[in-house]
């Protein structure tokens, strides 16, 4: 059974609408993105109108060639100063020159919306579309009442409902793999990394009843599962120019309890949680 990511995103979206009519002040996103892969553009270009539906400012600096890294922490310092922008989000992945994690130490922690940085007051959106798509699928309730997660409340359940399942994460990547780790890891619960130095990865598919993958590449083949598992995708690549996640839908669609499709997974869930957690730092931004 195929999990409908677009729908989930759509009755979280009009959850979201209701929230962003309280806040009276204005609320804006700045976007940096650094060259112009497709990829990444098309990202943006989803962010772009969502902030549209929920009448939010949005703000592209799209810088066409690399700057060195002071020109850029100037750039980023120069809009987090700014009080109308609520949120930074400093679109990955950046150019080696730039790629350091103390990038983000340029932006304030209410205004650090992804939730890269150490002590922040916000879950990394991907984590939270990932725990969603969980929710729904494990327990009954979900398929009537789809809601936002709250990590605390929901806290409890996560512990029940995978503390007897053996869970593998396929990726390490910043925007992927890692992020997805530590929302598990803060709920305590055990996972498998799996990455491409992993020694016979096909033994630990193999008895998986979660795998969750975020690599970009195809990765998992229909002789790798056991009948049953729960296939959750976040990586994306361009096939014949067709988007597709890191397994063919096709081949495991009669192997799998639950899989996500891609696109429309657990990508429009995650951008619905971006600007969850840009309404969230509106909220605590005096």
């Amino acid at each position: 059974m195929f999990i409908d990511g677009k729908k989930i995103a759509n009755t979280l979206l009009t959850i979201l609408k209701k929230e962003r009519k309280i806040i009276k002040k204005r609320v804006g996103l700045s976007v940096f993105l650094v060259g112009s892969a497709p990829e990444q553009l098309s990202f943006v270009k989803i962010k772009s109108e969502m902030a549209k539906a929920l009448k939010v400012d949005f703000k592209l600096i799209h810088l066409t060639k690399t700057p060195n890294f002071i020109d850029f922490a100037n750039l980023l310092k120069k809009e987090v100063a700014n009080p109308n922008v609520t949120g930074i989000i400093i679109q990955q992945p950046l150019p080696a020159q730039l790629s350091t994690d103390s990038i983000y130490d340029y932006v304030p922690l209410l205004k650090e919306i992804e939730g890269h940085r150490k002590k922040t007051e916000f879950i990394f959106p991907l984590g939270l579309a990932v725990m969603t798509i969980i929710k729904y699928i494990y327990d009954g309730k979900r398929k009537q009442d789809i809601v936002f997660v709250d990590m605390k409340k929901d806290r409890l359940l996560f512990k029940n409902v995978l503390k007897s399942k053996k869970v593998v994460i396929v990726g390490r990547g910043i925007t992927g793999g890692k992020p997805i780790g530590k929302t598990l890891g803060n709920l305590n619960v055990n996972y498998i990394s799996i990455n491409s130095t992993t020694v016979d990865p096909e033994s630990y598919f193999k008895t998986a009843d979660l795998i969750i993958t975020a690599t970009g590449k195809k990765v998992i083949t229909p002789e790798m599962l056991k009948p049953g598992v729960v296939l959750i995708n976040a990586g994306v690549r361009k096939e014949n120019g067709k988007l597709k996640g890191d397994y063919e839908e096709k081949d495991i669609k009669d192997i799998a309890s639950y899989y996500t499709p891609t696109p429309g997974g657990s990508g429009p869930i995650d951008v619905v949680y971006l600007y969850k957690n840009l309404i969230d730092a509106a909220k605590m931004q005096k």
